[in-house]
């Protein structure tokens, strides 16, 4: 697949990696050699979608997520889960948090092996991904550069998305997976604030999301109902944004405050998107989310000063 962004020719390619007997599948764009050079992205999807319709949405008039990054100057990677898109579906998994953790050191060994990439990669993770990237963070601090939390929870306390889900769980618990449908995929925009995203996007989306797959794993839903926290903010030592839709029920303010409150690293940021509901990069404002993510990650790194009490002079 290739696609046109600001007279910037860009081109997919695909990749394949194992994580045990899985395989895991990874989509990469790079950055055209004639652009700065910003860093590499990768991309990490919530419980509900694979990482292409997440990420490299094509819809006429906007520019998907690794497209417009591509655009900024970033070689940019997503990868689909174990149990999700073109990824292995038949080894039973529940697809938990941590085992999406287990898929990201797979595909950043892979990353870092076929491009000889030496530092730390720029992460954003949206929703259950949001909890995969920070669980990742936390095992693997060296390769995680910058951290960005999108639709993020924490304990759950004051979510009233995770109140309706637990009134499901039953049934969730007595399978593996769940089927979706185009009903479904609607109901991730109807469910907080209608009218926050356009029908054309929604409904491509939804295409997309069902060419890949017509269940999806329920392990993440049974771990945000069941098993809060799963991360521990206080050994996530990565410069960490914290992205918080106006609108987003997954996560209270006070959830993620306190969740934020505990981040040892000074280099952090909490962003409230005005406008915005849950699946930031498929709403109207998505161009809000794309440049709060793209002021995080060109931020520059702090410099700190060497004086010590009792010293004189300047330093």
């Amino acid at each position: 697949m290739t696609t046109q962004v600001e007279n910037i020719h860009i081109q997919g390619n695909e990749h394949w990696t194992q994580k045990g007997d899985a395989k895991l599948f990874l989509w990469e764009k790079r950055r055209a050699q004639n652009t700065q050079e910003r860093g590499t992205i990768l991309f990490v999807h919530g419980s509900s979608m694979a990482s292409q319709p997440t990420f490299d949405l094509q819809v006429p008039g906007r520019a998907g997520a690794m497209d417009y990054f591509v655009g900024q100057g970033f070689d940019t990677w997503s990868v689909d889960m174990e149990g999700y898109g073109r990824s292995t579906k038949d080894r039973g998994i529940d697809a938990t948090i941590s085992e999406g953790a287990d898929d990201l050191k797979a595909a950043t060994d892979y990353i870092f092996k076929t491009r000889n990439h030496t530092g730390p990669l720029l992460v954003y993770g949206i929703s259950s991904g949001a909890l995969r990237a920070a669980l990742f963070a936390q095992r693997h601090p060296n390769r995680v550069k910058r951290l960005a939390l999108d639709a993020h929870v924490w304990t759950g306390e004051g979510s009233p998305t995770l109140a309706e889900r637990k009134k499901k769980l039953p049934e969730l618990l007595k399978t593996k997976r769940r089927p979706i449908d185009r009903k479904f995929v609607r109901s991730i925009f109807e469910r907080d604030h209608p009218g926050t995203a356009d029908d054309n996007v929604i409904e491509a989306f939804a295409t997309h999301i069902l060419e890949l797959d017509n269940s999806i794993p329920n392990g993440t839903y049974i771990d945000m109902c069941n098993h809060l926290p799963v991360v521990d903010p206080t050994k996530i030592v990565a410069p960490t944004i914290v992205m918080r839709g106006e609108y987003d029920g997954i996560a209270s303010f006070d959830d993620l405050l306190k969740f934020f409150e505990k981040l040892p690293n000074p280099d952090k940021i909490f962003a409230v998107m005005p406008g915005i509901a849950h699946a930031s990069f498929q709403q109207k404002n998505y161009m809000i989310a794309y440049h709060i993510l793209l002021s995080f990650f060109t931020q520059p790194e702090p410099i700190y000063s060497t004086y010590k009490p009792g010293q004189t002079g300047t330093h």
